[in-house]
């Protein structure tokens, strides 16, 4: 057969290999689409604080809404020393490093090239005699040095699609972090505000014990003038007992509300420092929740999943392409010669080379369409993902935003029965010592009054507690920002 006809052969041969091999790419088939079906409520159930207007609070920054001193440093120092937020960060350099790398994939490739060595050939091979021939040496050297260079045309979007993912999954990783960070500036403002409510309820304890001290007093006295029996001095000493054996169980509560501040700072254990009172603080004026699709742009979790089934699509698209014969390009350029006294020779030494080869799997596709079932599985389970964090999202501030109005419906009421309970311990005590009231009266009173007390208090903490609550469902707590910006 005539050499240009072979040639046209093999070239034929090849393109028909390689159409075959691009129209056996298997039709992707999906168990659901592949976008989200989830579409957020125009409002919200519950309803939403009347006394706010203007701003989301979802958009201000933590500076803004929480104007204690004390708790802004501690959330700086945590900012900088969480361990956990700290790891998340070491996880965005691995993330980006990966970016790169993808980048880099679709990019020529050159490196330097060197080597040396020796072939010794069969003195009765058609190499060994032509050398014999030409008085060459047997072993003969081989010595040379240059550049070579490879680039994989991106014929069919296969390594941008893998590149565009990665920066995907490390943009996903940044909200990843700015999730922690809500979480974080949550969790150490909930628990400032319970070691504030142990200080007020040492407060509120040690004013009672020295309240029924004197009552007791006053009983001993009643017993001397035969107006008691034994039996209402010890009713009483057992309440004044029972009341300081709570001081050890709030110490403790207050050891470990410290403790874990301390952790979360990223510190060992020390007094947490804090402001007298900041429990009383008033309320942050901004309290709309928004829309429900501002959560979209607010919560991180939500954007996280969003990037995430944006790289889970490109994924897909790469995936595809694997199908795909891989066209390459390879070239040489540098000095090669059998003797180093010759390597630098100009022209005599010069040595290139240049080709390209067409790739196309033909029994590797299993692994190949393996890989293509994997990528769009990753994909619904994305879509899946990112809908769940919506609906996660919605029920959140749901959730919270009726918290907060039962929140401060109960604390109003306990505030009025502390009222009405004081009222009472006066009465109690008049009408005591005017004999018209039983020993018993005023021990339920004054019992009656320290719980309703100790209510108010815990009552005024979960008040507090519910806007860092609301502010977190919102997406709050991530942005940088200085008070009042």
């Amino acid at each position: 057969m005539p050499r240009k006809l072979r040639r046209a052969a093999a070239l034929a041969v090849l393109a028909a290999a390689c159409l075959l091999a691009t129209a056996c790419v298997p039709a992707l088939v999906r168990n659901r689409e592949a976008e989200p079906a989830a579409q957020l409520p125009a409002s919200y159930p519950a309803p939403q604080p009347s006394a706010a207007m203007g701003e989301g609070l979802a958009t201000r920054s933590w500076r803004d809404v929480f104007p204690s001193p004390a708790l802004r440093t501690l959330i700086d120092e945590a900012l900088g020393k969480n361990q956990e937020l700290n790891l998340r960060i070491q996880e965005l350099v691995i993330l980006q490093n990966e970016a790169s790398a993808k980048h880099g994939e679709y990019r020529p490739k050159v490196r330097a090239d060197a080597g040396l060595g020796a072939d010794r050939v069969g003195r009765y091979t058609s190499q060994g005699t032509s050398d014999e021939a030409h008085e060459l040496s047997n072993p003969l050297g081989d010595f040379g040095f240059g550049l070579v260079a490879s680039w994989e045309v991106d014929v069919w979007g296969k390594l941008r699609a893998d590149a565009a993912a990665a920066d995907a999954r490390y943009a996903a990783g940044l909200e990843g972090r700015n999730f922690v960070v809500t979480q974080l500036v949550a969790e150490i403002a909930r628990s400032y505000y319970d070691l504030l409510a142990l200080d007020a309820k040492f407060a509120v304890l040690d004013r009672n014990i020295a309240i029924q001290a004197r009552a007791l007093a006053l009983i001993k006295i009643e017993k001397q003038a035969a107006r008691v029996t034994e039996l209402a001095v010890q009713r009483f000493e057992a309440e004044v007992l029972k009341n300081r054996s709570l001081r050890p169980e709030f110490e403790q509560e207050q050891v470990q509300v410290q403790n874990r501040i301390n952790f979360l700072v990223g510190r060992y254990p020390q007094a947490v420092a804090r402001q007298v009172r900041e429990l009383d603080a008033p309320l942050p004026p901004l309290l709309r929740a928004g829309v429900p699709s501002a959560l979209l742009a607010n919560r991180p979790d939500v954007r996280q999943a969003e990037l995430a089934l944006g790289a889970a699509k490109l994924e897909v698209a790469a995936a595809r392409a694997a199908f795909f014969p891989a066209l390459t390009i390879d070239a040489k350029a540098g000095f090669k010669a059998f003797n180093p006294a010759h390597l630098l020779a100009i022209p005599e030494s010069l040595a290139a080379a240049l080709g390209g080869n067409l790739i196309a799997p033909v029994l590797n596709r299993a692994a190949i369409e393996a890989e293509y079932r994997s990528a769009d599985a990753r994909q619904v389970s994305a879509v899946i993902g990112y809908e769940r964090a919506v609906l996660q999202a919605f029920t959140d501030v749901t959730n919270q935003l009726a918290n907060l109005e039962n929140v401060q419906a109960g604390y109003a009421l306990r505030v009025k029965q502390v009222e009405k309970l004081k009222r009472s311990v006066e009465m109690s005590t008049v009408l005591f010592k005017a004999a018209r009231a039983d020993y018993v009266e005023v021990l339920l009173v004054r019992r009656d009054l320290l719980e309703a007390e100790m209510e108010v208090i815990e009552r005024r903490k979960l008040l507090q507690q519910a806007v860092v609550n609301l502010y977190q469902a919102l997406g709050g707590g991530w942005r940088r920002g200085v008070a009042g910006g």
